[in-house]
């Protein structure tokens, strides 16, 4: 049966209003479409594509209240003890009921695409086997990419290499590694090399937690880049973090920025968990944690933003709502020119889907997948600058969830008083 939503603020094609939906897909886009056996009046309210995390630790969700988790120092490099010690008392079923109730979470608000770095530091590599499980169990609603991250470093934990290796072999979609953790510089350049020899021999996409410090010497993002390059795999390796690129000196910075488009490597900012962790060791001024999503974004380098963290050593909060992420990383990037509200969207959904390598299969346009968000908004200003909600969720022409018109029950009125 035929489906068309009609009278949507579609973000980024002003020239229609009506969506139909045949099979799941996206048969039409535009105005005056052909009837349909089912319509549904979206009363102007803004369509835009899923919400896309690019950033996620699924095995770490709800354990930043465990015992031993506390963080007295907030800072990364303890967050990585106190889950060396909760990581012990894992199981399988613990690690997949906490990853669905994650998943839950970030779906509910809108969350359609995930990529989750997987913990491999762990000989039994059971949070891994969990996470295979759980994605093929819930592809048809959400999907989901597990990096092979090796949390306690490629070689700083031993055997961490092999570890990420026999990970792919079971199916993981990405190589991940953490450089600036190794013990010596020297051992996070040859994690960046393995890194990209194991990506290139199972035709893997690479996500490195990159120079995720204060340090603006810490420039294994410089190594990455390049290899990549050399590889011709830039556009297929994200760089996740990159803190110190925005403590690093201009010379150096616009350098690199230029080799960042001929690559075309992928940045993913974390705002929120970067604010907090970051700077730790500043008095004032203090760095806001953040790399250079501004400059990144206005020379045409793909940044998006994600949750990194729900409730784990690291930081205490997140929820999966990438509105609020957005919301945060807009600030602190002082990205918020009209025009820059007007699309700051994408920062959570194209952007994100371009970091991801799924643009094949995302987006509002015709014959892809019927996947997009109802938002309580009338535009994309709007929307961000009312933090919308999210109304429905719609996968493969399927409600995931709708939600009833907002409404009161007793209607605020401020002049109640005075008549």
């Amino acid at each position: 049966m035929m489906k068309k939503f009609v009278n949507a603020n579609i973000y980024g094609n002003s020239n229609a209003s009506e969506i139909l939906i045949e099979n799941g897909i996206i048969h039409e886009i535009g105005t005056d479409l052909p009837s349909a056996g089912e319509e549904t009046d979206l009363k102007g309210r803004l369509v835009v594509p899923p919400y896309v995390d690019a950033h996620l630790h699924l095995d770490y969700v709800y354990t930043g209240s465990s015992t031993g988790a506390k963080n007295n120092t907030g800072t990364l490099f303890e967050g990585i003890a106190r889950w060396h010690d909760v990581k012990k008392h894992q199981t399988f079923a613990d690690a997949k009921e906490r990853a669905l109730k994650g998943i839950r979470e970030e779906v509910s608000r809108g969350v359609q695409f995930i990529r989750t770095h997987i913990d491999v530091c762990d000989p039994e590599l059971t949070g891994l086997k969990a996470m295979l499980e759980v994605r093929e169990q819930l592809q048809d609603n959400v999907t989901i990419q597990i990096v092979a991250f090796p949390q306690e470093g490629m070689y700083a934990y031993k055997g961490g290499d092999e570890l990420v290796e026999e990970a792919l072999k079971m199916g993981a979609d990405c190589v991940g590694s953490i450089p600036h953790f190794e013990w010596a510089r020297e051992f996070g350049e040859k994690s960046i090399h393995k890194t990209v020899e194991l990506a290139v021999k199972y035709d893997k996409l690479i996500d490195v937690h990159c120079d995720e410090t204060d340090d603006p010497m810490s420039r294994f993002v410089e190594l990455l880049n390049a290899l990549t390059m050399m590889e011709g795999i830039g556009s297929r390796t994200a760089a996740s973090h990159t803190c110190s690129f925005g403590s690093a000196d201009n010379a150096y910075a616009f350098r690199m920025m230029g080799l960042f488009r001929k690559s075309g490597l992928n940045f993913i900012a974390l705002p929120t968990e970067n604010a907090y962790l970051q700077g730790r060791q500043d008095t004032y001024p203090k760095r806001r944690g953040l790399t250079r999503v501004k400059e990144f974004w206005e020379q045409g380098i793909n940044v998006c933003f994600g949750q990194d963290s729900i409730n784990d050593p690291w930081y205490p909060a997140g929820n999966g709502n990438l509105m609020n992420v957005l919301d945060n990383g807009i600030h602190m990037a002082q990205t918020m020119s009209r025009p820059q509200l007007e699309s700051c969207l994408d920062l959570i959904t194209t952007n994100g889907a371009k970091a991801l390598n799924i643009e094949d299969r995302y987006g509002l346009e015709v014959a892809k997948p019927a996947n997009f968000l109802v938002l309580d908004a009338t535009s994309s200003f709007e929307a961000v600058r009312q933090r919308a909600d999210v109304l429905a969720s719609v996968r493969n022409g399927e409600y995931l969830f709708k939600k009833p018109e907002p409404s009161y029950d007793i209607e605020l009125d401020i002049f109640r008083q005075t008549r």
